[in-house]
């Protein structure tokens, strides 16, 4: 069948729309005649939405072949929805809001696979994962898809001659879980949230009898992150109950954007099938919870390989280091929408509790927002912002730190004066809710300069949703302060 296959896919949609090369139509070929030797019963076509939700479909064995020729159909509406999968844009409009149009009438989008992306999932051997880039029915490229928005903002860097490395440091939580609520009425948009309690006591930080208690758990998903081919590094006990981290090995950005988001699916699917509830979300409303960051280590190197944020002395800065902590300084308010995308993320920026609430860098500093790594002969120097939060998109969070830090390259920055007690520093806020954030967003000259103003306008308009829902909800502390007192 391998030649027929291969004719197959030459003669498809995709090749006729010039969107596949030889070499992809191989890696195809490849892939169909690994899937019938393996016995893989489904394969699940999936993307990542604006979210860095994965979404998609699963096709029968059979089907993918016709996958690989003509690419996949989904409703464009996935690319418009907010956090509680509404759709945040008038598609049964004259003019669903997309300038580019297309998605008017909540009309297709085009998957495109990637036969390199193909995975068998460990916690469900007889199915695989097939990661693909979202296209408009005519084949053009989505601006605002997220892998295209990152493709393009490493192709700027890559015209200086240079590329970003990054490492992931991703904290989440794992809860035993008690009550999944799935009674009709707890059925909502979004669903309610699930009853959970610890896994284990917490602020036994780094203990080892608490990481041997957590150990089945965390022997799991390692093993499942290995089987998957994520670059694993460490495990680790955090600070709160049931508070997890783990690290990975550095890496280009597209590559690391698909290990997060198949790392945060895997956690939650292979925890699901245990009993167990993991969450991403920064700031569970839990009692005694403690807030998760995403610290993002981040270097740039040249077409040699060579480390640019290598100094030649102690406590120096290189000129791009500089230039590049700088960008990312000037730019960290308008780009808080990215790397802090949710309403909950904005309650972690508490002082003295391990997360910046203010824009400045320290030399390995944990309270401050950039936490310089850097030593001579070290090959390993780097940054760590430490600013986003987990729920993070990362091809947007990755795409935006190149631009802001591009941009501070472009002009010549130069970066304040390091901090040693960030949080009496005299410094710019982050700032203090999405509200705050959005509208920073929106005047980004900057971003709208890099990205467009429709990517900008996209997003913005999204999180107004959110944020508009979270506005006319009533809370607790509304009910407790008026409810007897008026």
């Amino acid at each position: 069948m391998t030649q027929a296959d291969h004719n197959r896919i030459a003669s498809g949609q995709l090749a006729r729309m010039g969107l596949i090369d030889a070499a992809w139509i191989e890696a195809a070929v490849e892939t169909i005649a690994r899937v019938r030797a393996e016995g893989i019963e489904t394969v699940r076509v999936v993307f990542a939405d604006q979210h860095g939700i994965l979404r998609g479909k699963a096709v029968v064995a059979e089907a993918l072949a016709s996958v690989f020729a003509n690419g996949l159909a989904a409703p464009s509406t996935l690319l418009l929805k907010d956090t509680s999968h509404r759709t945040a844009f008038p598609v049964w409009s004259a003019a669903s809001g997309i300038g580019s149009g297309p998605m008017d009438g909540a009309g297709d989008i085009l998957l495109v696979p990637d036969p390199a992306s193909f995975r068998p999932l460990p916690w469900s051997p007889h199915s695989a994962w097939l990661m693909s880039d979202a296209h408009f029915r005519t084949g053009a490229p989505i601006g605002f898809a997220p892998r295209e928005v990152l493709r393009r903002a490493e192709a700027r860097l890559a015209e200086r001659g240079m590329a970003l490395v990054v490492g992931l440091e991703v904290e989440f939580h794992v809860f035993h879980l008690d009550d999944p609520r799935l009674a009709h009425g707890d059925t909502t948009m979004p669903a309610r949230a699930p009853d959970t309690r610890a896994l284990a006591h917490g602020y036994q930080f780094l203990t080892e009898t608490l990481y041997d208690r957590l150990e089945p758990v965390m022997d799991r998903l390692r093993r499942a992150s290995a089987e998957l081919g994520l670059p694993l590094r460490s495990m680790e006990v955090e600070m709160g109950p049931s508070q997890f981290e783990f690290t990975f090995d550095p890496g280009d950005p597209m590559s690391q954007a698909d290990n997060m988001v198949m790392f945060r699916t895997l956690v939650k699917e292979v925890c699901a099938r245990e009993g167990l509830h993991a969450t991403f979300m920064c700031r569970p409303k839990v009692d005694n919870a403690a807030a998760s960051g995403w610290h993002v280590h981040q270097s740039l190197v040249n077409t040699e390989g060579r480390n640019l944020f290598m100094p030649e002395k102690d406590g120096a800065l290189t000129p791009v280091a500089g230039q590049w902590i700088a960008g990312l300084l000037a730019h960290a308010r308008e780009s808080c929408l990215i790397t802090t995308p949710t309403v909950n993320g904005y309650k972690r920026y508490q002082p003295f509790q391990l997360a910046p609430d203010r824009i400045q860098w320290g030399e390995d500093n944990r309270g401050a927002m950039i936490r310089a790594l850097m030593k001579p002969g070290d090959a390993a120097s780097r940054i760590e912002n430490r600013v986003p939060e987990p729920a993070a998109n990362p091809y947007y969070l990755f795409a935006t730190q190149i631009a802001g830090g591009l941009s501070g390259i472009a002009q010549g920055l130069t970066p304040p004066a390091k901090v040693e007690t960030p949080y009496d520093a005299d410094a710019e806020r982050l700032p203090a809710s999405l509200l705050d954030a959005i509208t920073a967003f929106e005047g980004s000259q900057m971003l709208r300069a890099t990205f467009g103003n429709e990517f900008v306008e996209y997003l913005a308009r999204i999180k107004h949703a959110e944020w508009d829902r979270y506005v006319s909800a009533l809370s607790d502390w509304e009910q407790a302060e008026y409810f007897s007192l008026f």
